[in-house]
């Protein structure tokens, strides 16, 4: 199969990706609770290119996207009581420069720092919750750089979205496949939203009773065993909302509201290789690496901590760390421990005592209850649990070299909103390069060179442990 037909193979699975009509409970909850950019549910990629596009190409093959993957033209509508989840709908007013544009910038460094500031500012929330800039003039290449929030994709849809829709070859493709042409539907009205809401929960009524009753039933008959798992699932949650260890002074305070972007890469083999002599997945092994980062950075700054909470993807499907479901977790991250191996496996057992954990779910659980409820109440309830000092994830990229109107992909690096954390850490695949995208809380760090180049010594450090 040549790369031209792998590219329609993959473009027509990306005509029906994320065609649910409504948002799920959890990105209902994220949307409704969000503050930003303190509370915020938007990421942004940083994709590194080796030239800069021709530009009518571009805007040419991100109108043809945003005709197949019809989500990128849709707004959210709300119903004007939360009876109902918001309801996704075309947008009649579609105006694709305003969400594609270019810039000027003389630098790399001065490209990361637009793209801060581009995150920072909010989403419209009236129109589609994307937006991408093309970044010019920069003497080694170009970068676009996507901002998306979570309602229309989480950090793992939005890698696999750009890789789908992404080229395998440098040449244009003239034959594209299309997305269906769609008659949208009449404008939801936030009014008959509620009301249809409303009207559902009166239907389900007599369901919920006789769930209700049976319930009780089995309470009556089996009260020991009812109360010891009542208290069991307490108990998890209690230790799901506490810190796993004590806050670094050297990372805080934290607002939340300065963000700064860094990128550093990574030799992916290596990082698989010290996994697999810790006995461990890539997962730990970008958890090992930023602790090896903020163990040198602490010792820079003679603080003497021994361990840090760390937030990590707990994988809901509890056979392995492989599934698609996955809950945020702290976990207590070792930073006295100097040898990269040991550390991987320090986390891997931190990470597979969580799998016990019967809470894991609470938040997901109780998101229908809390959509039901005014912001306020979700916002808080997202405000629970500890923040960790760091939040660390990896998301598997595109495996073959992909190409953007003719541009070359040499990274693509994913910079995570900081739910209350000091620095969100996202690893992406690329090829065989780690692309490790770090967005950091300024206000919490007072060295940020001296950060990036701790984080950069953690990379060496774990390369040399493969050797």
């Amino acid at each position: 199969m040549t790369d031209a037909d792998e590219d329609v193979e993959r473009w027509s699975g990306a005509a029906g990706w994320s065609a649910a009509p409504e948002l799920t409970s959890m990105q209902t909850l994220l949307w409704r609770a969000e503050r930003h950019p303190v509370q915020s549910s938007t990421s942004t990629v940083v994709i590194d290119l080796d030239r800069a596009p021709d530009w009518d190409r571009l805007v040419a093959a991100t109108e043809w996207g945003t005709r197949l993957v019809r989500r990128l033209r849709q707004r959210v509508v709300e119903p004007v009581v939360p009876t109902a989840a918001p309801t996704w709908a075309d947008d009649p007013t579609f105006d694709l420069a305003y969400h594609l544009r270019r810039e000027q910038v003389a630098s790399r460094e001065a490209m990361l720092l637009h793209a801060a500031q581009i995150a920072l500012r909010p989403f419209d929330r009236t129109r589609p919750l994307w937006e991408g800039v093309l970044f010019e003039g920069m003497p080694d290449g170009a970068a676009y750089v996507l901002k998306i929030h979570h309602a229309l994709a989480d950090p793992l849809g939005t890698v696999q979205l750009l890789s789908m829709l992404q080229s395998g070859q440098r040449a244009h493709t003239p034959r594209k496949p299309l997305g269906e042409e769609v008659v949208g539907p009449v404008e939801p009205d936030p009014v008959g939203l509620a009301v249809t809401g409303f009207r559902a929960d009166v239907a389900s009524l007599p369901q919920t009773a006789r769930a209700t009753v049976r319930r009780v039933g089995h309470a009556a008959t089996r009260p020991q065993v009812v109360v010891g798992s009542a208290l069991r699932y307490g108990a998890s949650v209690r230790r799901l909302l506490t810190q796993a260890a004590p806050p670094s002074p050297e990372l805080s305070p934290r607002t939340g509201r300065m963000w700064s972007f860094l990128t550093l890469d990574a030799p992916l083999e290596p990082l698989r290789a010290v996994a697999r002599l810790g006995g461990g997945t890539l997962d730990d092994a970008a958890v090992a690496l930023v602790l090896g980062g903020l163990r040198r950075y602490h010792a820079r700054r003679d603080s003497s901590v021994a361990e840090i909470p760390v937030g990590v993807r707990v994988s809901l499907d509890r056979a392995d760390d492989l599934g698609n479901r996955f809950a945020g977790a702290l976990i207590s991250g070792p930073l006295s421990i100097e040898d990269p191996v040991d550390r991987v496996a320090a986390v891997r057992g931190e990470v597979l005592s969580l799998h016990t954990e019967r809470a894991l779910e609470v938040l997901e659980a109780a998101a229908p209850l809390l959509n039901r409820m005014p912001s306020f109440v979700g916002a808080s309830a997202l405000r629970t649990a500890e923040a960790p000092d760091a939040f660390v994830l990896t998301l598997p990229g595109p495996p073959r070299q992909r190409y953007m109107a003719g541009a070359e992909v040499q990274g693509m690096y994913v910079l995570g909103p900081l739910p209350g954390a000091a620095l969100t850490v996202c690893l992406v695949t690329c090829g065989d390069t780690a692309c490790l995208g770090v967005n950091v809380d300024a206000s919490a760090v007072a060295d940020l060179a001296g950060l990036r180049e701790c984080l950069a010594e953690g990379v060496e450090e774990m390369v040399a442990a493969a050797r």
